[in-house]
């Protein structure tokens, strides 16, 4: 095997759920690969580098070995190398979104009968 579908091979990886999830994030724009934008159908050969963009932050990863099947986590790990540049940017928007909780002031209990209306009446219902 000398090329494998990209969409195929996100899903394998397990950067996707599903493989048509892989696609829709294609089609969007979220997946590059050597800094092009790539179809579904892009084929993937072993030394790419990929850029994939996901609900878990953006990695910048390079493809080690090719596989069209989805196995275990642990086999999956060893299909690509995250950057070191990758890695480290995505740990730190992690501390920064962990520290912007800690300033984020929660209501101390429920809202009251008045607030409640006046949160439905912002909403635009009634």
């Amino acid at each position: 095997m000398t090329s494998v579908r990209i969409d195929k091979w996100l899903w394998a990886a397990r950067f996707f759920k599903t493989r048509a999830l892989a696609a829709k994030a294609c089609d969007l724009g979220r997946i590059q690969s050597n800094n092009q934008p790539a179809k579904p159908a892009r084929e993937v050969r072993i030394g790419n580098m990929l850029r994939v963009t996901n609900e878990g932050g953006d990695f910048e990863i390079e493809v080690l070995l090719l596989s069209d099947t989805r196995g275990p986590a642990s086999v999956a790990q060893t299909l690509y190398r995250e950057t070191e540049a990758s890695r480290e940017l995505r740990q730190k928007v992690a501390a920064e979104r962990k520290a912007m909780k800690q300033f984020e002031e929660l209501p101390a209990g429920r809202p009251s009968k008045r607030d409640r209306r006046r949160i439905i009446q912002f909403r635009g219902r009634a």
